[in-house]
């Protein structure tokens, strides 16, 4: 969307007609914003409370409801989450009241000869279930899928600090096809690592369900790329779409600076 300034506030009717493309589009993108922390905030907020940050290193100093994503270091650490969204995933599926939107702002993007790197690629989890036979949607229809942010860490023996603290995040459980909270679309919710395992059903059978039909979300015909600019509000709906990070850039000298929130956590059903 084109010729709107953020950071001078939005009317109830301008809003509600973001929130309507979003819901109706999954992923939508305002241009050429240029915001404060406090504006940016205050903007998330309009689409629901915003969600606790586990990975709490890599908050904004000053802002704590802001995560950074950045590949950019200070004193020979990163200032923020540098390899974020490395593999398909929808965010923080790992808890009980996943979020609605995830806001990432971008303040910094890498480029490299006046071409900008680093884009995203979503897939529509909508699209992909709507595709699906009937028989295949029938069988997983009253399926209950286990969540566990620290499983796939766990199966590949990699061990970060942030997981001290990731690793106490209970077990969850959110239904194989969720139902959207705002559209009643119905969504595939389940991706490879993350989702450990199916109610009542064998380990082996139900992790070759679950990651044969993942695989199926990020198909060609389901994808959208996302080629950003700096000043780019990016906002995406983690039931309705998953996402992927690129990361084509040379790191430290090609630098990349994102604030993100997620906001507006709803039970799944």
């Amino acid at each position: 969307m084109n010729g709107i300034d953020v950071s001078k506030g939005l009317d109830d009717s301008t809003f509600s007609k973001i929130e309507s493309l979003f819901n109706e589009r999954s992923v939508l993108c305002l241009r050429d914003q240029k915001l404060t922390e406090s504006e940016f905030i205050a903007f998330a907020k309009r689409f629901g409370d915003v969600e606790q940050i586990f990975m709490a290193d890599y908050v904004h100093k000053e802002y704590p409801e802001i995560f950074l994503v950045s590949n950019i270091k200070q004193d020979g650490k990163d200032i923020g989450h540098a390899d974020a969204g490395s593999v398909w995933h929808t965010d923080m599926s790992y808890t009980d009241r996943p979020p609605r939107a995830t806001l990432l702002y971008a303040v910094e993007v890498p480029e490299r000869n006046g071409t900008v790197l680093g884009d995203t690629t979503f897939a529509s989890t909508a699209a992909a279930y709507d595709a699906l036979p009937e028989d295949t949607k029938a069988k997983i229809d009253d399926l209950t899928v286990i969540h566990d942010v620290f499983g796939r860490r766990a199966k590949t023996g990699t061990h970060t600090q942030q997981d001290e603290m990731r690793k106490n995040q209970p077990k969850v459980r959110h239904p194989f096809i969720r139902t959207h909270p705002f559209t009643g679309r119905k969504c595939l919710y389940v991706s490879p690592g993350e989702c450990i395992g199916i109610e009542g059903m064998h380990e082996a059978k139900a992790l070759l369900l679950i990651n044969g039909l993942a695989a199926t979300i990020p198909e060609g015909r389901f994808r959208h790329v996302h080629k950003w600019q700096a000043g780019d509000i990016l906002i995406w709906d983690n039931c309705a779409v998953q996402h992927l990070a690129t990361f084509d850039y040379k790191w430290p000298e090609e630098r990349r600076l994102m604030w993100r929130m997620t906001v507006g956590g709803t039970p799944t059903s």
